[in-house]
């Protein structure tokens, strides 16, 4: 249920629990006081975000407030929200400009009744309404609570930013990656690079190693080729000596053979019946 709230009947209603407020917030003033005050809710305003929203202030005493210095500021930057001035709307805060308005039906009876439409989670916050006029200024805050029920919800630019990130951390990780694997091959290479330059040093020591073995194998084949020679040398000796011993031995031989034919005539001799008549002795 709606009620209606303000100096005078107004085209826009409170709740009844705002109006008791209110109520209770009229009561505490004195309607016979000279001093203009600005009367505000006690309690926030809330919202919901995309939606409008009407933030209440009057004057007390009602007053015309048409040709007063009306100004809506936000608390937390000091900065203008809607600066309205004998009937014109003046500079304003960027991120409000097109969302405000101050509504003009109200303000003959005193109201100071500030629109904002699509109202966001930025728009939370204390707001002063101040007005100012040749007796003086005076002010009074309002709170406006604004609540995003779609706030678990994953907007797709942070879905988008996740993305990014996680792509960037990969390609993070390949680069380090790649970059070790470059200096390891770097490494790699470097040592290769070494150790072809030292390979013609090693390979000329080693032909130099098989040169003087070679050199050793050369004496050691020429002097076992001397030693064939000598062996054969003293091979020859032996056969010459050899064939000596066998023409000795063949002779000794023949020696031997004549001496027994020379026997055994001797033999034949004695025993022949000439012989003893000739006068040999016999033995």
């Amino acid at each position: 249920m709606w009620f209606v709230s303000g100096c005078k009947q107004s085209s826009f209603a409170l709740p009844w629990r705002t109006l008791l407020a209110y109520l209770v917030a009229l009561n505490l003033l004195c309607p016979g006081s000279a001093k203009l005050r600005v009367v505000a809710l006690n309690f926030p305003v809330t919202a919901t975000v995309g939606q409008d929203v009407v933030l209440h202030c009057h004057l007390s005493p009602c007053k015309d407030a048409r040709s007063l210095d009306i100004r809506w500021i936000q608390h937390r930057s000091s900065g203008l929200v809607h600066h309205y001035q004998n009937g014109e709307d003046l500079e304003q805060m960027e991120e409000y400009k097109g969302r405000t308005e101050l509504l003009r039906d109200g303000l003959s009876d005193g109201n100071l009744y500030l629109h904002i439409t699509a109202v966001s989670s930025s728009d939370s916050g204390s707001y002063m309404c101040t007005v100012q006029d040749d007796g003086g200024y005076v002010e009074a805050m309002v709170n406006l609570q604004v609540s995003d029920p779609f706030s678990h919800i994953v907007h797709p630019w942070k879905v988008a930013l996740a993305v990014v990130l996680t792509l960037l951390f990969a390609s993070f990780v390949i680069i380090v990656f790649l970059h070790r694997k470059q200096a390891a091959q770097t490494k790699n290479l470097k040592i290769k690079d070494a150790v072809l330059e030292e390979l013609p040093v090693i390979l000329v020591k080693k032909i130099e190693e098989f040169e003087k073995e070679n050199s050793q194998l050369k004496k050691q084949v020429a002097e076992l080729e001397k030693q064939v020679a000598e062996l054969v040398e003293q091979i020859e000796e032996f056969e010459k000596e050899n064939s000596q011993l066998k023409e000795h031995y063949m002779k000794m031989v023949l020696s031997a053979a004549d001496l027994k034919k020379q026997v055994a005539e001797l033999e034949l001799g004695e025993s022949s019946p000439n012989q003893r008549n000739m006068g040999f002795p016999t033995g």
